[in-house]
């Protein structure tokens, strides 16, 4: 179960990297209102921010 975990976390932890990590301001300041306006950051923020944490 922890190796599911974590093998989880790590591949939310790509998949922000490689949405989040090559974008310029502009995409980011693009995603982030994406994601206020449609209420998805209150779920995602937190999610990502413990997938980091798993990962690393």
């Amino acid at each position: 179960m922890a190796g599911l975990i974590q093998r989880t976390a790590e591949a939310i932890d790509d998949m922000w990297q490689s949405i989040w990590g090559g974008s310029s301001r502009l995409e980011k300041v693009v995603i982030a209102v994406f994601l206020v306006v449609t209420g998805l950051a209150i779920p995602v923020v937190p999610i990502v921010w413990l997938a980091r944490i798993v990962a690393n």
